[in-house]
């Protein structure tokens, strides 16, 4: 192990952390957005957007994320739509993402008791107001355990962007280790780049969790 060669691959590597940063964070937002939306079609069984999202979810959680890339970045461009390889990752772990997201909002919602859901229909609620006043504040509480470790999840995905030559932090080192040969500096970097990235957001989204759910029950 020599620490000369990790102070000279510090710049590089500090390059890739920012891109796995920034990918992550506008995977995991788009990733939200889409599974709330889905799981709301679903919740409430909107004609033809209920099937049409259910096959969606199916096809996303039963197919990796490497088949997706690559149907993405090298099948699309021959139906004329070319994306560049980090608009294809985005695009991939959204649609990952908001699946897995999706079937977590879903447990959330279903837990919101019906007596809830009449009463709120009984005071004259459309289905947009029982989502935003009744199913949702409390829907989101009881999805929080499921959303905590679908953010961790999508984080660590983001090493398969590699298979795109995105240079995320896995890429970095790879081709490091590629030119250098220096598999054990690179690697303990790797490790460390992303326990970097993963711990305070666990940390970050368990504090949350603990506050969301004293806010909702009390314990």
């Amino acid at each position: 192990m020599s620490w000369t060669v990790i102070q000279q691959a510090l710049p590089v590597f500090a390059k890739g952390f920012e891109l796995t940063l920034w990918l992550s964070l506008i995977g995991i937002i788009g990733s939200i957005i889409v599974g709330i939306i889905t799981s709301l079609i679903q919740y409430f069984k909107v004609p033809v957007l209920s099937q049409i999202f259910t096959a969606y979810v199916e096809v996303a959680r039963n197919t990796p994320l490497l088949i997706q890339l690559f149907f993405l970045y090298y099948a699309f461009p021959v139906f004329g739509l070319k994306m560049s390889a980090e608009v294809c990752g985005i695009v991939g772990l959204i649609f990952l993402g908001g699946a897995y997201m999706a079937e977590g909002f879903t447990g959330g919602f279903n837990g919101v008791s019906s007596s809830q859901i009449s009463s709120g229909k009984a005071l004259g609620m459309n289905n947009l107001q029982l989502a935003r006043y009744v199913v949702f504040p409390q829907g989101f509480s009881l999805s929080m355990p499921a959303l905590t470790a679908n953010i961790v999840f999508l984080i660590k995905e983001t090493s398969i962007f590699s298979v795109i030559a995105i240079p995320e932090l896995t890429n970095t080192a790879l081709d490091l280790i590629g030119m250098y040969y220096r598999s054990n500096e690179y690697l303990f970097m790797l490790v460390v780049a992303y326990a970097i990235i993963l711990i305070p957001v666990i940390l970050v989204l368990n504090w949350l969790e603990r506050r969301v759910r004293y806010a909702s029950f009390g314990d």
